[in-house]
């Protein structure tokens, strides 16, 4: 055998001490289908950096957001390698402040396909003991809805014929105690999904009133909220013919109005929205928070913004006459260690080396 490590053999030997010591930190324990997990999804990173042009070893890339995103995948157990798939990843560009100066990092970001939200469902779900495979309804198929009395269900009837759009998702649900619930969700309903979305899409929007939105005056503002108002009331009252609609589609993703990848985005959004709000049972807050980072779009759509912009203005404030002067906070000492075993949000990679040519390629 070689004596020298592969790319993904020194990122794996690098990566996962620290994820399993802030997994047992946090009291989860890290078995062999976590650690397959882990693996896969290296894999799947390293070929969207690949994709990219990117290494490893790259000053802009972002190790630590990655050492984030595995530590999700592990305590999670999202498969990138299943089929179909649990997980994505992607690259990102994204702005950030160092030193009172904008750069530009790279970010891997992850994304949890509708099986992974499926597969979380299965494993957390509070009295989940069998999750049904879910019905596609479209148009032109016979459906009855469920009927309720009191604890008595009458079972909803469905009759496949293959014709027309998904109007419909039904998810059979088993508990434990025997019970079937069916939980459905509506494609109109998707549409407050896609407003979501364009409200996303329009954060840094300034509709030519201003350059740009953080050095906006109060009236111009105010202008920029009222347009964006009166595109979401407009979207709104179309509904999502609002996809096909020239006016709208700049401020809706291409994956939402190309006619390939709609109906797919539509389907993926109604699923979501079922699962979603079926009640889990982590068991652990730490695994909880990291499901909540993971599948919340707005919550990561905010935490965004707020790795973005932070300290971005500085805000000088005269003391009113007369008040004593505060002294100046003693300035902590730099650490070049983390803290703790389980901090690793400043820990720096080394992958650098020998490392002969892999594939044609060159190594770090």
């Amino acid at each position: 055998m070689s004596d020298f490590s592969t790319v993904l053999t020194k990122v794996n030997d690098n990566y996962f001490p620290m994820i399993e010591r802030q997994l047992t930190g946090n009291g989860i324990e890290m078995d062999q289908y976590a650690k397959s997990c882990v693996l896969n999804a290296i894999s799947a990173i390293n070929t969207a950096l690949d994709a990219k042009g990117i290494s490893w070893n790259d000053n802009q890339l972002d190790r630590s957001n990655i050492t984030q995103t595995l530590i999700q995948v592990a305590s999670l157990r999202l498969n990138a390698a299943a089929s179909p798939r649990e997980v994505y990843f992607q690259v990102r560009n994204i702005k950030v402040k160092v030193d009172g100066k904008d750069e530009w990092k790279k970010q891997i970001e992850m994304g949890i396909e509708g099986d992974g939200n499926d597969a979380i469902l299965a494993r957390f779900g509070r009295d989940v003991k069998k999750v049904g495979q879910f019905w596609l309804v479209r148009e032109g198929d016979d459906f009855t809805y469920p009927k309720y009395t009191g604890f008595d269900v009458v079972p909803p009837t469905w009759t496949p014929k293959g014709k027309g759009d998904v109007v419909r998702i039904v998810y059979p649900i088993m508990k434990t105690d025997g019970t079937v619930e069916f939980h459905i969700a509506e494609r109109d309903d998707v549409t407050r999904n896609m407003i979501a979305h364009m409200n996303n899409n329009m954060m840094n929007e300034t509709f030519g009133i201003c350059t740009d939105r953080f050095k906006a005056t109060p009236d111009q503002r105010k202008q920029i909220a009222a347009k964006k108002a009166e595109i979401l009331n407009r979207a709104n009252q179309l509904g999502l013919a609002a996809l096909s609609d020239p006016d709208l589609q700049p401020y809706i993703s291409p994956a939402w109005t190309e006619p390939q990848s709609r109906e797919s985005m539509l389907i993926r959004k109604m699923r979501n929205n079922v699962v979603k709000k079926i009640p889990k049972d982590f068991g652990n807050a730490f695994v909880e928070l990291t499901y909540q980072e993971a599948a919340d779009e707005t919550y990561s759509e905010v935490k965004r913004e707020i790795e973005q912009h932070a300290n971005g203005e500085i805000i000088d404030i005269d003391p009113p006459a007369g008040a004593p002067e505060q002294p100046e906070p003693e300035k902590p000492q730099q650490q070049s260690e983390p803290q703790s075993e389980g901090d690793v949000r400043n820990v720096e990679m080394d992958f650098s080396g020998d490392v002969p040519p892999i594939d044609g390629k060159p190594g770090f």
